[in-house]
């Protein structure tokens, strides 16, 4: 899970993230946050787990992250976190813990289990008092939402959170379907768009990056790159 070859660029981005999140946080009073794509493979998994990272490690914030995609789920491989037990088997009423899992001292993963009904079980008000748990316990709640462009378990999901970060992968997505999966969405939701995967050589800044940073970045857990992603799946 640490990657000490992490490119400085990545890393200062996902500091600037983390950075507006925290504010919009300060404004609007927000802890439970949805992270979702239009479609598959536009890197919402690994925008989600390097906010996660970077909100936990660099700001020292109490930080869950739950794996909502329950049809797809990638938290508990990413991280490398037992699945046998999760979100889905909570929602489904097969346990009456909620099988956390600790990554670092303030990072923690809710791996996505099994749900045999996932758009039930997402919009069901047992996932509703979860997430009222959670928030009552840690800084963050961030959630690994579905795509929003297959199933409607994300646009429903979206009104117990209250908050969307869209991702869209560069040069990808075509423009019309990106369109059409924000407008599931209410305008006040939106927190953000990220731009996902866009080749360094289009950044101007990105030799100002590696001097100011000459080596790795010192930190317990690193920003997960896009091949050790691509390697996890």
């Amino acid at each position: 899970m640490t990657s000490e070859q992490a490119p400085p660029l990545a890393v200062e981005q996902y500091r600037r993230l983390a950075g507006t999140i925290h504010e919009v946080q300060l404004e609007r009073g927000l802890k439970t946050l949805m992270v979702t794509s239009a479609v598959p493979h536009e890197g919402k998994t690994l925008t989600v787990s390097n906010l996660a990272l970077t909100l936990s490690e660099s700001y020292g914030r109490r930080v869950l992250l739950v794996d909502a995609d329950l049809r797809r789920p990638l938290i508990h491989e990413v991280f490398n976190v037992d699945n046998s037990r999760g979100l889905g088997d909570v929602l489904r009423g097969s346990t009456t813990d909620v099988p956390y899992r600790q990554v670092s001292d303030h990072l923690t993963v809710l791996p996505a289990g099994r749900a045999d009904q996932p758009m039930e079980a997402l919009t069901s008000d047992a996932m509703r008092a979860l997430l009222e748990g959670a928030a009552a316990t840690f800084d963050w709640v961030l959630l690994d939402a579905p795509p929003v462009g297959l199933m409607p378990d994300a646009r429903l999901l979206a009104a117990l959170t209250r908050a969307v970060l869209f991702v869209v992968r560069a040069r990808s997505t075509p423009h019309a379907i990106v369109t059409r999966a924000v407008a599931e969405f209410e305008s006040d939701s939106m927190v953000g768009v990220v731009l996902n995967q866009v080749d360094e050589h289009d950044i101007p800044a990105t030799g100002y990056y590696e001097d100011y940073y000459p080596g790795p970045a010192r930190r317990s857990v690193e920003p997960l790159s896009e091949s050790e992603y691509t390697e996890k799946g």
